[in-house]
């Protein structure tokens, strides 16, 4: 199958605009990616033919909801390639997922003196729920080490692995650098211990296939929204017989079998970690945007992202004054970069009164930005729908900024 990305582009509605007079250029796909025309409708036909709450109701609209909530469900497990159904839990995004599972699996399974490893190149969503753990617990928290061109130094990773080592956690495609770390080795390295192991997707299920049991990840968690869905939708896989060992971290309705005075009895999986109403329309688009993604070549789409970072960098290579931070070998979707003498704000707001639209600032991942003694980045991250054609725009408009700044 061959990729075309102007049918593609004509899916997002959104990208047809001008923004201060100019055609809109959208890089800021790390942020947040745009929404297909499959999951606008899908979210509209929810909410003008099936509105209802779910599991509960006795009526056809209930029915209707339900049937498509847990489809939805079932269309997370073909694209995660889990064992079982049950073993993906929905939350509002990747930040709650690791927060459920540094409360419930430190709960039961972290105690004094046991170690927690992340890597220095963590969003924060990775970092201070493992240090809140460790401050509950009295657990060390202890940091991979990150080389100057943004890679993982593995020799050291191997070197803080011992039988203390409960949890490793770290991200799959850095936000900040879009390195894409060497996961089936962390995870392998890792069991060889007794260590648990999750890995944060937020950055790569929208740019590359993830099969969580060829990687034998012990938890792999997503938000919607980074992969063409809804916001406040996420999805929490863990393997089943670690997560019934891990007690639910809120209480109400839905996660329990029965409620008295003298006691509760919670509900089996998933639903022992999903009280209250749930997000059904955000589970209902986010079913639309994977069978959208997953109907797709997905090999062809990474090709094709990969080969426009190339040009990306390339083009970079020959912009003067300008210093890309992140020069992995194995890089996915992000452009981070300085101009010399301007700050990361400036460029942002003089590119986006030329359309073109990338983020700026430390990413939620200030201790690299430490590391690298900068205050932060500008950042072009691409997606399917991005084109050769907007990176040379992005390019003349930073001419432009250098020009004003410079």
């Amino acid at each position: 199958m061959s990729i075309d990305v102007e049918k593609i582009r004509q899916d997002f509605p959104i990208l047809d605009q001008m923004v201060h007079d100019k055609p809109l250029v959208y890089l800021d796909n790390g942020a947040t990616t745009q929404k297909p025309l499959a999951v606008i409708n899908a979210l509209e036909n929810y909410y003008r033919k099936d509105n209802s709450n779910v599991h509960r109701g006795a009526h056809a609209l209930s029915d209707r909801a339900t049937i498509a909530f847990e489809d939805a469900r079932k269309t997370v497990q073909s694209f995660l390639n889990t064992q079982y159904s049950e073993e993906i839990i929905w939350t509002r995004g990747t930040t709650e997922s690791i927060n459920i599972v540094a409360q419930s699996f430190g709960q039961v399974f972290i105690k004094k003196g046991d170690e927690i490893i992340v890597s220095a190149m963590e969003h924060h969503a990775n970092i201070v729920p493992w240090q809140m753990l460790c401050e509950r617990t009295g657990a060390k928290l202890k940091v991979i080490p990150v080389s100057d061109a943004g890679e993982l130094d593995m020799t050291a990773f191997a070197a803080m692995l011992n039988s203390n080592v409960k949890m490793v956690s770290v991200v799959h495609v850095s936000n900040a650098l879009g390195t894409v770390n060497p996961v089936a080795k962390i995870i392998k390295l890792a069991h060889e211990v007794g260590a648990k192991v999750l890995i944060d997707g937020a950055q790569s299920v929208a740019h590359f296939p993830v099969d969580v049991q060829a990687l034998d990840a012990d938890f792999y968690v997503f938000s919607g929204h980074k992969v063409f869905g809804p916001t406040g939708i996420g999805c929490l896989y863990g393997k089943k017989e670690l997560l019934d060992q891990m007690p639910p971290v809120q209480g109400g309705g839905e996660m329990i079998e029965r409620v008295s005075f003298e006691g509760t009895t919670y509900q089996g999986l998933p639903f022992k970690f999903e009280s209250g109403t749930p997000n059904i329309s955000g589970a209902i688009g986010l079913d639309a945007a994977l069978k959208y993604l997953m109907a797709l070549d997905r090999v062809a789409l990474s090709e094709y992202e990969d080969d426009l970072l190339k040009y990306a960098h390339e083009r970079a290579a020959q912009c003067e004054g300008m210093r890309v931070i992140g020069t992995a070998k194995n890089k996915a979707g992000v452009l981070s970069f300085l101009i010399d003498g301007t700050h990361p704000a400036d460029i942002g707001m003089l590119l986006d009164q030329q359309g073109i639209a990338v983020r700026t600032g430390h990413h939620c991942a200030m201790p690299i930005m430490d590391q690298f003694s900068i205050p932060g980045t500008a950042r072009a991250s691409f997606s399917i729908y991005n084109t050769r054609q907007e990176v040379d725009a992005l390019f003349e408009g930073i001419e432009k900024v250098k020009m004003f700044l410079c």
